[in-house]
């Protein structure tokens, strides 16, 4: 649709702005990220690793970080968000304990060979560039230290992204395990574990999926977006689309969770 702009491109400031206006309250609609963390938790533990240096990209209010906390309470933790307001919220609700760090996971300020275990939960899907992200983790990992991940995948939200059917990117493309792990094994990751769940949950109408979407920050930022406000008829059209999926639980809308583990470079 546009010879200029690659329309899958996600605007990291406007990545940024979403998530600290959302920081406050994140957690009340962020159920399924916080049950994420709790599976990832167990692939972790699965492992056997018992890392000394922690770092959780992407740490959010510090849900997970309260969780590797519990079960690694003598780690040294790092918990680093892209958004300020999120920094802060992780400090109010995780304290002290942790070092906090403001930067971008695609520029990571960590020293190299410096973290036993990389945590990274639903944040993946918010980069441009998987081979940079996946090169600095690669480069502050430890030798055979462990990388624990969730992202969302391509099926998420498909129902909302059919319902629009104006050419426009109105909802985040999100990238597939196939590309994942290609960009994995290109950072010289290897043992690549990868596993796809699918949730659907159901909201009474379409402004309820909107507010939650909005609420976690999950807003499209893609530089292929419908700028300004959507017409009155294409909104209508949309929902009429939409509504076309209602079951007695209400307006689906599935999301695709993608669970995935990898050891660093060995020395």
């Amino acid at each position: 649709m546009n010879e200029v702009l690659n329309e899958t491109l996600l605007e990291r400031k406007r990545v940024r702005t979403a998530f600290d206006r959302a920081a406050a309250r994140y957690d009340s609609a962020a159920g399924l990220q916080r049950r994420a963390a709790e599976r990832l938790l167990t692939h972790v533990q699965a492992s056997g690793v018992q890392p000394e240096t922690i770092l959780d990209a992407g740490c959010g209010t510090g849900y997970g970080a309260r969780l590797l906390a519990s079960v690694w309470p003598e780690a040294a933790l790092y918990c680093l968000d892209l958004a300020p307001a999120m920094v802060l919220q992780a400090r109010s609700e995780c304290g002290t304990g942790p070092a906090y760090v403001c930067a971008d996971a695609e520029h990571l300020p960590m020293r190299e060979s410096s973290i036993d275990l990389l945590w990274s939960n639903a944040m993946l899907q918010w980069c441009n560039d998987l081979d940079t992200v996946f090169g600095n983790f690669a480069r502050v990992m430890r030798p055979g230290a462990l990388l624990a991940f969730t992202t969302f995948g391509p099926a998420t939200l498909g129902e909302l992204r059919a319902a629009f059917d104006d050419g426009y990117t109105h909802v985040s493309r999100f990238p597939g395990a196939a590309q994942i792990e290609d960009a994995l094994l290109r950072a010289g990751f290897r043992d690549i574990a990868l596993e796809s769940r699918k949730t659907v949950l159901h909201y009474p109408d379409v402004p309820a999926l909107m507010r939650s979407i909005k609420t976690i920050g999950a807003g499209n930022a893609t530089a292929g977006r419908a700028r300004g406000l959507t017409g009155k008829g294409r909104w209508q059209a949309m929902i009429a689309r939409y509504e076309r999926l209602r079951t007695e639980r209400g307006l689906p809308a599935t999301y695709e969770l993608l669970y995935g583990t990898a050891r660093g470079m060995k020395a």
